[in-house]
């Protein structure tokens, strides 16, 4: 079931970023690394250097060229902004998307992250079902790019091993 998530990384500005998100994939077990536009070649010697042993993901990564094209193979797509967004798109907690989990077991689910310095586009944010919010202090809500994905990573993961942990 774990394979029926990926992971779309928008435009990441830092290999650094890269490898750290490897690293909290492989961590909980997931492998499907999808990145649009990245501004830094890659893969690169910083994103493998950071993935600390999740070579196999920064390996099998896909790049595209269009967010289109990263989210085609998802049945949905939950986007991940620190901002509130005045857009047509039922923003859900953490809560609703554990349920949405739980419920929709047998579908593919894109989890798309933004630009590290921006956050995703609402462009981007229109291929979206739904918007996730990580619940952070109101004074500051920035989350680096891999500490979001190491906490919806491990979101998921509970979820899928609720009996087991």
């Amino acid at each position: 079931m774990k394979n029926k998530f990926g992971f779309i990384l928008i435009k990441p500005q830092l290999g650094e970023n890269i490898g750290a998100c490897a690293r909290s994939m492989k961590n909980f077990g997931f492998n499907t690394l999808n990145i649009v536009e990245p501004k830094i070649n890659f893969p690169n010697h910083k994103a493998k250097a950071t993935s600390v042993g999740a070579y196999d993901i920064i390996n099998k990564a896909k790049v595209f060229n269009s967010v289109e094209d990263a989210v085609s193979k998802y049945n949905l797509i939950v986007s991940l902004t620190a901002r509130k967004r005045d857009i047509n798109k039922k923003h859900i907690s953490i809560q609703d998307f554990q349920k949405i989990i739980k419920k929709k077991g047998n579908i593919n689910v894109g989890l798309m992250f933004g630009p590290e310095a921006s956050g995703l586009s609402n462009k981007d944010l229109s291929y979206a079902n739904y918007i996730l919010q990580i619940p952070t202090s109101p004074k500051f809500k920035s989350l680096n790019l891999s500490l979001s994905m190491t906490i919806i990573c491990y979101e998921i993961f509970k979820v899928l091993n609720e009996k087991k942990i």
